[in-house]
């Protein structure tokens, strides 16, 4: 299979990945005064904010999106950064902060993250078959394709990705492009195929969401013990991002999931200390969660708001001096991402269509859902629902985090409105999501399973209280937190890995929309084509994924028909009579085709492609047959 590459591809492709992550955002964090876990939480979402700024900024000023202007891009944010620093430290000193840890509780809440990260990893790739498989959901391709296009191109424009789609007289989408340019810079410096480069991408989120929720402990003064237990916890739900990696799979909400939880940890270290340092990473990262995607942004302000609540309840004059410091932040973070924010503004006013999702059921059925980790699965994550009633149970032993019940409650809420109603309020509400429910759910999951990772970790605690004080407490969490582990199964590592499948591979390959005649005619067209040639194809085949393995561009290269340009429509209708129809020649003359790939139709039992002008090709005097396997076949055009 073109797909499953070798140990050496994978390797490279893995340590490239936390590379282009992590270098510029330790840099510029280093830089910002960061340091320990926060340094290393943080560096991801910095590296994203970075390169979704330089990306469009660079387009806009004319210039290509390269290593290297991500590179000077990164030293510029890392020169600004040092330079608030060095002020800051002169007029206002940093307090030193308490140790709250041992060091030996670090190497242990370390190992904890590692085993989360590495049963993450090891589902994700159990339900690929292998690092490198093609994701068989709508929206892949136009992943795919976009991080080809900017790879190879250089346009980090916002628009620039939708030109592949919506070309000519087209309306390209405003879609926030943070996630394809660094996954471009992985594919450049790797020389990874593009599936392989997405694939590891993808394989990490669960691991970087543990590590963003360890780091929220760690900023708000947690044990240790509950740092290491909502890191397992929270690889554990299917909810979270499994389900979301097998439809799709959706690439950017799953990043910005995974990187929600940072947001209280800036929110609550700039209210603490309000100075141009902490400022500067409160806006950085506000914008990095933006350029990831649009909401993201709004889900981070739903996820740390309620820490609000209790620090105004208790002081209420707080208020005014809070909004007073974050009007500036706003200002600023305005500013750096117009282009992000009037591309969102324009969208949301566009006259592109908002349906919504259908209704799931009825919210005493969602709330089952919710509860029991289970959404469309066989059963429910019993287990995790156990250690969630134990930490509502002690809840509040949570003390400082106790907010985080707060935005459990409104995502939960959010998920039984969407899931249950198409009232038009919900709809209204929920459109930064798109109304979707596996989105909701998901949202919902991320604050659900920290408090059963706080009730694994008062469990620990109860119990280090009654036993003997001879028995240490790092025995018994060690006890308890591998118990957990054992008891579910290794985290639930099969159903996880079980359900992301579904997304990748079949027991039949046939069955796939993506299939393996399919994939090896999409890479022999680029062997067979001249740079610049395009190729005529369905829409719904499979064959929007050639530009992604081949770098030949097609005229459909999304499975959304939303708009297309007139030359997509006429050809999809009249393409067969090519011979005949002066317009039909003049398009393909436009856009310079010279090949028609088509795969497996996907309308069973009529077998016939949506583009009635790709049907009976055979035998047409202006079309010679160059290529053919069992799914797919590829023609030169006479011209």
């Amino acid at each position: 299979m073109p797909s499953e590459p070798t140990l050496l591809p994978v390797v490279s492709s893995i340590a490239v990945c936390l590379l282009v992550l992590g270098l510029p955002g330790l840099v510029t964090g280093l830089a910002a005064g960061l340091r320990g876990w926060r340094l290393a939480g943080l560096a991801p979402l910095l590296s994203y904010a970075i390169g979704g700024l330089a990306g469009p900024w660079t387009a806009a000023l004319g210039l290509p999106f390269t290593t290297w202007t991500f590179a000077v891009t990164t030293v510029l944010f890392a020169s600004v950064a040092f330079g608030l620093r060095r002020l800051t430290v002169h007029k206002w000193p940093p307090q030193p902060e308490p140790r709250v840890w041992a060091p030996r509780a670090h190497w242990a809440v370390g190992a904890c993250l590692v085993l989360a990260t590495v049963v993450g990893f090891y589902a994700a790739v159990r339900g690929m078959g292998h690092l490198g498989a093609i994701a068989q959901g709508g929206d892949a391709p136009y992943a795919a394709n976009g991080v080809r296009y900017i790879a190879s191109t250089g346009d980090g424009s916002l628009f620039g990705m939708g030109t592949l789609n919506w070309y000519g007289d087209g309306s390209p989408p405003f879609y926030p492009n943070a996630y394809h340019l660094l996954a471009a810079e992985q594919y450049t410096l790797s020389g990874a195929s593009i599936p392989l480069t997405l694939d590891t991408n993808t394989a990490l989120l669960p691991g970087l969401l543990a590590l963003s929720l360890v780091v929220l402990v760690r900023e708000f003064g947690g044990r240790a013990v509950l740092a290491g237990a909502v890191a397992l916890a929270s690889v554990a739900p299917v909810t979270s991002t499994y389900e979301s990696m097998n439809r799709g799979p959706l690439y950017p909400f799953l990043l910005g999931l995974a990187l929600t939880p940072l947001a209280a940890v800036v929110l609550r270290r700039y209210l603490g200390r309000i100075a141009p340092d902490t400022g500067f990473v409160l806006m950085v990262s506000a914008v990095g969660l933006l350029c990831v995607h649009s909401s993201t942004l709004f889900g981070a302000i739903l996820f740390a708001g309620p820490l609000l609540v209790p620090r105004w309840f208790s002081r209420w004059r707080l208020i005014g001096r809070d909004l007073l410091a974050l009007l500036p932040i706003a200002a600023v973070s305005v500013l750096v991402a117009w282009l992000q924010l009037f591309g969102a503004l324009g969208l949301a006013n566009s006259s592109m269509p908002y349906l919504g999702w259908p209704i799931e059921w009825r919210a005493t059925t969602a709330l089952g859902a919710l509860l029991g980790f289970q959404h469309f699965e066989a059963n429910p994550q019993i287990w995790l629902s156990v250690a969630l009633l134990l930490g509502f149970v002690f809840f509040a032993r949570l003390r400082a985090l106790r907010w985080i019940g707060l935005t459990a409650l409104i995502a939960g809420f959010g998920y039984l409105a969407v899931s249950s109603s198409d009232a038009p309020w919900v709809m209204a509400l929920s459109r930064p999501w798109w109304d979707d429910p596996y989105r909701f759910i998901s949202m919902a999951t991320v604050p659900l399973a920290f408090i059963a990772g706080h009730g694994v970790a008062s469990l620990q605690a109860w119990l280090a209280e009654r036993l003997p004080a001879r028995v240490p407490a790092f025995a018994t969490a060690a006890v308890v937190l591998l118990g957990f582990v054992a008891i579910t199964n290794n985290l639930y590592l099969r159903t996880n890995g079980d359900n992301v499948a579904s997304g990748y591979r079949a027991s039949n390959p046939e069955t796939l929309n993506i299939t393996p005649g399919e994939e090896r005619a999409m890479v022999e067209l680029g062997r067979l084509s001249r740079p610049g040639e395009w190729a005529m194809n369905d829409r719904y085949d499979g064959t929007p994924w050639t530009y992604a393995l081949s770098g030949v561009r097609t005229v459909a290269a999304h499975d959304d028909g939303t708009a297309p340009p007139s030359d997509a429509k006429l050809l999809a209708a009249r393409f067969r009579s090519y011979g005949t129809d002066p317009e039909v020649r003049a398009a393909v003359a436009r856009l310079n085709i010279h090949w028609v790939i088509l795969g497996r139709p996907r309308q069973p039992p009529h077998w016939a492609y949506s583009s009635a002008g790709l049907n009976r090709l055979d035998g047409l005097p202006f079309l010679h047959e160059v290529y053919r396997n069992e799914d797919a076949v590829i023609y030169e055009l006479k011209r």
